[in-house]
């Protein structure tokens, strides 16, 4: 299993768009993905639990990935993630 936390940086959170660009990411492996916030877990290919987490500016986040291209899923995201400057 690949993992990867961050602090979000970003002043309005993980919104709509960048989710999408995220879900998007990692709906390009085969892994399993998923997103931690808050106690919670969920599926990292799926707008509506990314969008359930409801993730503030300041919140810590992990991404987990486990499967045959797990350590690849994971830079992929961690790039998106400072693409869309959500993260240092």
């Amino acid at each position: 299993m690949a993992e990867k936390t961050f602090t979000i940086t970003a002043e309005s959170g993980i919104h709509a768009r960048p989710a999408t660009v995220l879900v998007q990411t990692a709906g390009q492996f085969n892994s399993d993905v998923t997103l931690e916030y808050n106690g919670r877990s969920v599926n990292l290919k799926s707008i509506m639990g990314v969008m359930s987490l409801g993730i503030p500016s300041g919140g810590q986040i992990k991404v987990n990935a486990s499967g045959e291209d797990e350590e690849r899923a994971v830079e992929a995201i961690t790039e998106t993630i400072k693409k869309e400057g959500l993260a240092e």
